[in-house]
């Protein structure tokens, strides 16, 4: 059977999501508690989207495939009574015919948090929320980002990988205050390339500072390059809320979709 995990882990101690020699990681940690729980000797799993090092989830999506089916009533219980504190698992049930965590979803929306006045600095919250010293303009943020939304080649916010895209879609990215005047930023996207969501902020914070026009966003885009002028601000603000899919009988349809369009883009750079 496929597995269907919905995760939320502190990002804050890992190396990432991906499991890499040494470092601790999310994947890493939740492979070990599957094989663990399962009696299995290991468990490969594909998430959603790879979080950076730092980088917090809430809506985290994993599929694994499984010899044995395991009792799904009892399964949340146990992966949780092995897993860190800072990892959990907060739903678990059998995928769908078609269900891919990876290429199957439809779009991927992340939280960015700034807190840009003295008194909307939290304390308690330090771990997930951006401490800015300056003053943000919303309104300046938002009219740049408008600029930004569409199905562009965010080669300029995008750390390069040898043979990826960095075609993408982004479906919104906007800027609202929260009740204790926290500033949110909210970016939906198809998928995101590496520190794509990170770069894409800072040159808002640039704007918002009122250092640069609106409109330099649109240079930044156009120019397809990585720039020294966009910084990258720091992960422990960003958290990965919510993955979309679609409906079960149009899951396998997305899956084909998007592989093939990724191999066209792969090509087409």
């Amino acid at each position: 059977m496929r597995l269907r995990l919905d995760l939320a882990y502190d990002g804050t101690e890992f190396h990432g999501w991906a499991a890499q020699p040494r470092l601790r990681t999310v994947q890493g940690e939740l492979t070990t508690a599957l094989a663990t729980v399962l009696r299995v000797a290991s468990v490969d799993v594909v998430c959603a989207g790879r979080t950076d090092a730092g980088v917090h989830a809430r809506g985290q999506v994993v599929h694994a495939d499984l010899d044995d089916p395991p009792a799904l009533d009892s399964l949340v219980r146990r992966l949780n009574g092995v897993l860190p504190a800072d990892v959990r698992v907060r739903r678990a049930a059998e995928a769908p015919p078609g269900f891919d965590a990876r290429f199957g979803a439809l779009w991927r929306r992340y939280a960015y948090r700034i807190a840009d006045a003295p008194g909307a600095v939290d304390p308690l919250a330090r771990q997930h929320v951006l401490a800015w010293p300056r003053p943000l303009d919303e309104r300046a943020m938002n009219a740049a980002a408008v600029l930004l939304v569409g199905r562009h080649d965010f080669a300029a916010f995008c750390k390069q990988r040898e043979g990826a895209t960095t075609i993408r879609t982004l479906e919104r990215l906007s800027w609202a205050r929260d009740e204790a005047g926290v500033l949110v930023g909210t970016v939906v996207a198809d998928a995101f390339c590496h520190s794509m969501v990170r770069a894409l902020v800072g040159c808002l914070i640039v704007i918002g500072e009122g250092r640069k026009p609106a409109d330099w966003a649109d240079e930044v885009l156009r120019a397809a390059v990585r720039s020294p002028s966009v910084p990258v601000v720091q992960a422990h603000g960003l958290t990965l809320e919510e993955v979309g899919y679609p409906a079960d009988d149009e899951l396998a349809a997305r899956v084909r979709t998007t592989m093939a369009r990724r191999r066209v883009e792969e090509v087409d750079r």
